[in-house]
């Protein structure tokens, strides 16, 4: 166990967790927005976001994309990535709702099918993406699919640099960019739900989908904007880790999903703002354990703090759920 090694770089070890524990956090929002809904967990939301980091690999692969283009180049490559990113995974999420899910809820079966269904869709998409596509798009896109199941790197669009040093804490470019973009994203989901009409629907139908529907809200828009939304925060999700990795893989998203999906059980599932502090805190007590024990830890270590907070508290940190958000 590497004590000195912790509480010498605590800093360091802090701002490392923040950065990743945001990325955890807007893909957690995906979860706690369908199952605030639905009661539903869709374990397919991590393919959501694998989806997305094709999506960005792609295009970039397909403009030219070089290492550490000039800064005006970088920004639009960016900007230009998370509008794909997002439509990429969004229409993916909404593409999933309805063609699996909603046939699904019009025949009323039980949450155990949905479960089922949401696994086997997980593992659809990772066999499309790891042979299909492949075999389909493997001479068109050789830098993209040329390599089947294998890790697949991306472009360096900002070189990482150190802005600031606090102490012995250095704070990266990258890492200020993902945490603030990821936070600002956050906050704005967060302002659209509690205080837009359409956000007033979505926590109308989470509180009581019959009266709801009573009252003129139409509960089948609402289930289409929740995944939509979801899938919008894993597309800007795949943006960052893009940025900050640099590689995908056809199975990249099942631990991350399974972390996101932790993070949202941290937090309390349901809530929004108790998924942005179940992100930030699985991804600070990840570094925090690797660095502690070993890197090959890291997932272990995971879970059982999951395990220990619902031990504790069932309801995770927060424990609202989304039809009790402040209006």
């Amino acid at each position: 166990m590497h004590f000195d090694e912790l509480i010498g770089h605590l800093g360091q070890h802090t701002v490392d967790g923040l950065s990743k524990g945001a990325i955890y956090a807007l893909i957690a929002l995906g979860y706690t927005l369908v199952y605030g809904v639905l009661r539903l967990i869709n374990f397919a939301h991590s393919e959501v976001f694998m989806v997305g980091t094709f999506a960005v690999l792609i295009l970039w692969n397909q403009i030219g994309v070089e290492n550490n283009p000039p800064v005006g180049q970088a920004i639009l490559f960016l900007v230009l990535g998370l509008v794909v990113a997002a439509a990429a995974s969004g229409g993916t999420a909404l593409a999933l709702e309805r063609v699996a899910y909603r046939p699904l809820r019009r025949k009323n079966a039980p949450p155990l099918i949905f479960l089922i269904t949401a696994i086997g869709l997980s593992l659809v998409f990772v066999e499309l993406f790891g042979q299909v596509l492949p075999k389909l798009l493997g001479g068109a896109l050789p830098d993209v699919f040329g390599r089947p199941r294998q890790i697949v790197g991306m472009p360096t669009i900002i070189q990482q640099e150190t802005l600031f040093t606090i102490g012995n804490t250095a704070i990266t470019n990258i890492q200020l960019i993902v945490f603030v973009a990821a936070v600002a994203m956050m906050a704005l989901l967060d302002w659209f739900i509690n205080r837009t009409r359409y956000g007033r629907g979505v926590r109308a139908v989470a509180q009581n989908p019959e009266t709801a529907a009573l009252m003129g809200v139409n509960q089948e828009r609402v289930i289409m904007l929740i995944f939509v939304l979801g899938g919008i925060m894993a597309g800007a999700a795949a943006l960052l880790w893009s940025m900050r990795f640099g590689f995908t893989q056809n199975s990249i998203g099942f631990v991350l999903g399974l972390k996101a999906f932790t993070a949202a059980v941290l937090g309390g599932i349901g809530n929004l703002r108790g998924a942005l502090l179940g992100g930030l805190f699985l991804g600070i007590v990840e570094v925090y354990g690797a660095t502690l024990f070993a890197s090959n830890w890291e997932d272990v270590i995971a879970f059982v703090v999951l395990i220990v907070v619902l031990m504790f508290r069932p309801t995770g940190l927060l424990g609202e759920s989304l039809g009790r958000a402040r209006a």
